[in-house]
């Protein structure tokens, strides 16, 4: 398959390294600055390099290479106009999380993928890992009996050299604030793995001690799913000095499953009345495949989703529910009271000024 990058910035190595680790045939790299295009380009073996072409304009990459693939690793903000006009043009797209800034956005994407006949992935990553899939088919499986609660934890330390390095970040036109940027993972997998969307949300979110942002640097919600189980969510980038450990629990009737690390592969706990009795013998009795780390499962994904096979993994219907959630939790914060899903409408851009009664 022919795949092209867009974006040639601090997480375009991630890409490159994906691509190249699925073989698949890069043909373009496109940025608006020459000198990112040519770093990115570095990053690929010699013997590789001879075929791709630099492009500073996304039309005529898209007009003359006619990519199979195009991921774009650009700010949220972009999003939306960059990849209909790329599934316009016929192909299939990688965008990094979160799906868009406005369900507006993500609704257009995605009905524009189902139009074209494309598919549209979002990098919700950690549902590719082998231990978070086996928590997710026990919880599919009945072996937690009913569920109680879940709750989730990113405590996250980001300086304003962060926040310098690109200036889109903690806006509310291209970011949002820690639980759009840091912990979507989170509110993602956390809706996927009790096997339910969420029904009412009551929220506090501040700009406590990162005043040169626009969004929220702390996030606290109180989550009741529609299956009647509850949740926690703590989102944080003011961790003094550096990051913990990101977290996940699930609690049921008859199991409890601890997780924590990069990529929730360490196990605190994984305790059940029946089935199987740790992490590991889940993996084998489920069935689960180990594909890879990093951004290669992703993309393994992605090459299976456009030829037809494996759709299921991480749809982007349910990425739409993870910015509803974020959304939703901005709402109930910003006015003071619970709020019941699903909304109506919801964007980033609504919340512009929260915070300017701290400046």
């Amino acid at each position: 398959m022919k795949y092209a990058l867009i974006g040639c910035g601090m997480i375009s190595p991630n890409h490159i390294n994906a691509a190249l680790a699925n073989d698949l045939e890069i043909v373009a790299l496109c940025d608006l600055v020459e000198e990112n295009r040519n770093k990115a380009l570095e990053l690929i073996p010699k013997e590789k390099r001879e075929n791709i072409n630099l492009y500073e304009n996304y039309f005529d990459m898209l007009d003359i290479e006619h990519p199979d693939i195009v991921a774009i690793a650009l700010g949220s903000g972009l999003k939306r106009r960059l990849s209909i006009d790329c599934m316009k043009a016929g192909a299939n797209v990688i965008v990094e999380k979160p799906i868009a800034l406005s369900l507006e956005d993500a609704d257009a994407m995605i009905s524009t993928a189902k139009e074209y006949g494309v598919k549209l992935i979002v990098n919700h990553q950690l549902r590719f890992g082998e231990t978070v899939r086996a928590l997710k088919a026990e919880s599919q499986s009945g072996n937690f009996g009913k569920l109680l609660h879940g709750t989730v934890q990113v405590r996250r330390n980001r300086n304003k050299a962060y926040f310098d390095a690109g200036k889109w970040r903690g806006t509310w036109d291209n970011d949002g604030g820690t639980l759009m940027n840091q912990c979507i993972h989170y509110t993602d997998i956390l809706q996927w793995i009790m096997c339910s969307e969420v029904e009412e949300v009551f929220a506090y979110t501040d700009r406590m001690i990162h005043p040169y942002i626009e969004a929220e640097d702390l996030g606290l919600a109180l989550l009741k799913f529609k299956n009647g189980a509850y949740g926690i969510i703590e989102g944080t980038v003011n961790t003094y000095p550096r990051n913990l450990s990101d977290s996940i629990a699930i609690f049921g009737e008859e199991g409890t499953v601890s997780l924590r690390g990069k990529t929730l592969s360490d196990v605190e706990a994984w305790e059940f009345k029946t089935g199987p009795k740790s992490r590991d013998d889940a993996i084998r009795a489920f069935g689960i495949e180990h594909m890879g780390s990093g951004h290669a499962p992703l993309y393994k994904y992605a090459i299976r989703a456009v030829n037809g096979n494996d759709d299921a993994l991480c749809p982007a219907e349910e990425s739409r529910s993870a910015l509803e959630l974020v959304l939703a939790i901005y709402q109930s914060a910003s006015e003071g009271r619970p709020v019941r899903l699903p909304l109506s409408r919801g964007a980033t851009t609504d919340f512009v000024g929260r915070f300017d009664k701290k400046l």
